[in-house]
Order: structure tokens, then sequence, then C-alpha cells
């Protein structure tokens, strides 16, 4: 008699077990219609923030989460000019904000997977930590 309760106790504790319910996070997507969007959201650029260096022919553009290879063109080489005044040394960084459309199309040059061409400069300052930098050879 003392096996058997024992064992409907383990059986009913595990069967209570099984049922718990769970709290089920819902995500609700909400899809907003193009008369609601400004004419930025449609155009289908991206806005990106970081930290950017052009340099031997190359630009690079540095997000808190990914790097970009900069396409090559008279907006890249505008963000460049004004990038020159925050710069103490050719390969400085500089923090810009731009929108530009992103793209993974393969490139000669640019061997980075993602790549960048800037439509638009949003704001372009002087770097943030420029007490990190280490010098090799003076």
């Amino acid at each position: 008699m003392k096996k058997i309760f024992i064992l409907l106790l383990c059986v009913s504790a595990f069967i209570s077990c099984k049922n718990d319910t769970k709290s089920k996070s819902t995500e609700e997507t909400i899809i907003t219609d193009s008369s609601e969007r400004t004419k930025k959201q449609n155009d289908g650029l991206t806005l990106l923030k970081g930290d950017f260096v052009y340099y031997g022919g190359a630009a690079v553009l540095q997000t808190h989460s990914e790097i970009y290879g900069v396409l090559i063109t008279d907006k890249m080489l505008e963000l460049n000019k004004k990038a020159e005044e925050y710069k103490k040394e050719p390969t400085d960084m500089v923090q810009v904000e731009i929108r530009g459309k992103i793209t993974n199309q393969k490139d000669d040059k640019i061997l980075w997977e993602n790549k960048v061409e800037i439509a638009e400069i949003l704001n372009v300052s002087a770097p943030k930590n420029r007490d990190n930098v280490v010098k090799l050879g003076q």
C-alpha cells in the first residue's frame, strides 16, 4: 500500500509539471500603409552610422555590427572631403551618418561581402576615441 501511494504521488507530481502553462510571447508585425510612410522611408535607402575611412583607394564604413566596403562615387569623395577636416592622420576614422543603398553584388575591387553606395550625407563628426591609437614607428 505504501509503495502504491508513493508511486501515485510521483506520477501526479510528474503529470502536474507537464501541464505548466508557459507564457507565449506573440510578436505582432506592424505594417503601415504606404500613405503613412515618408518619402525617405519609401526610397529603399538605409540609414548607417559608424566610422568611415578612405585610404589608398579603398573606403570602408564600420558600424557597430557590420563592416561595409564603400563604392567609390562622387558622394563618397564628397564625404571624404568633409572627413578630412577631422583627421589628424590619413588613416584616422571619422564618425559619419549616411543614407545609402546596401548591396551584396560581387565587385572586382571591393572584397567585403556587404557594400554600400552613398546616396546622402547626413552628418560628419570627429572620432570619439583618439586616445586608444597605437602608433608604430616615428
